[in-house]
């Protein structure tokens, strides 16, 4: 994921003198450091971690498992599951978006490997959502990118499952949200195995040239099969993003709209106004998850019905 550099603010406290003499103010900071020291990390309510290892490779990750708030309840409802890479960084933002536009709903936020060794936390990523090696030798050396199939067969044949064996879901209202490099492996995922999800909203997309040739591939490949992929696909990005980055998604976009005649509901580019790479992830989220919402609006209705 790219990053901009962080806004250092810096905050001056004031004293008044005629309030406070140099002891009082060493005995304030002795009871602050320990209350600080005493206090608990916050936890997202109704969330839940759950250690899952890749069957097939040594490779440990955790799965953010937020519930809807009547869950416990409402023991004959079943829900549609959100699924998101770089669940660290994403599990904060859906959670505020779906907990206003879209409340019944699960959330499964899937970890960087956390037996990894290396340290940076989010190493894995530029492995598991990379569609192809890194040109610079030594990049590869230490990232390994490349292993998206992998990855993906990670998804399929644990991650799902054991959410779906678990939890009430609707296994034909899955969704994946992906941003930045997250968002490019959304796009692989879409075609090389359409039906791991019913609806994709990938963010800003992070394509390099051999990605995007990846992507032409693949669709070259399903396209015999038009009909079949039955998908909704959201793309939004900042209209401030580097020229080479947008022309990549419109390329990307031009790959879809073959398709979005046949077998795919396609919104269109969204655009996030006055937004660079970074500052168009919010309001991608919140979008994003409007439009879902509106999509699974007609389905839970006639889902319950049925049931």
């Amino acid at each position: 994921m790219k990053r901009i550099s962080p806004t250092i603010v810096l905050f001056s406290t004031f004293l008044a003198a005629s309030c406070a003499g140099s002891s009082q103010a060493e005995s304030a900071n002795s009871v602050s450091t320990e209350s600080s020291a005493a206090l608990a990390a916050y936890e997202m309510p109704r969330t839940h971690v759950a250690p899952i290892k890749q069957s097939n490779k040594d490779r440990q990750y955790e799965l953010y498992i937020k519930l809807p708030e009547n869950y416990s309840e409402n023991t004959d409802a079943k829900y549609p599951v959100i699924y998101t890479t770089d669940a660290v960084v994403h599990m904060d933002m859906l959670s505020g978006s779906t907990e206003f536009l879209m409340p019944n709903v699960i959330l499964v936020g899937i970890s960087y490997q956390k037996n990894l060794g290396d340290e940076r936390a989010n190493a894995s990523r530029f492995r598991d959502y990379q569609m192809a090696e890194y040109t610079d030798p030594e990049i590869q050396a230490r990232f390994q990118g490349g292993q998206v199939s992998a990855h993906l067969d990670f998804i399929r044949n644990d991650v799902i499952p054991y959410i779906e064996s678990r939890y009430r879901t609707i296994p034909d209202e899955r969704t994946y949200f992906g941003y930045s490099l997250g968002g490019a492996f959304g796009a692989y995922i879409l075609f090389a195995e359409p039906d791991t999800f019913k609806h994709y909203i990938l963010g800003a997309p992070a394509f390099n040239p051999r990605s995007l040739q990846i992507v032409d591939e693949l669709e070259a490949k399903t396209a015999p099969h038009q009909g079949e992929m039955n998908v909704n696909v959201f793309v939004a990005l900042g209209d401030l993003e580097r020229d080479e980055d947008k022309e990549a998604v419109d390329h990307f976009m031009s790959v879809l709209q073959r398709r979005s005649q046949s077998d795919m509901t396609l919104t269109g580019l969204e655009i996030i106004k006055n937004s660079d790479h970074a500052e168009a992830f919010p309001e991608t989220a919140i979008r994003g998850v409007r439009w879902l919402a509106a999509m699974n609006s007609e389905v839970i209705s006639t889902h319950d019905e049925e049931n």
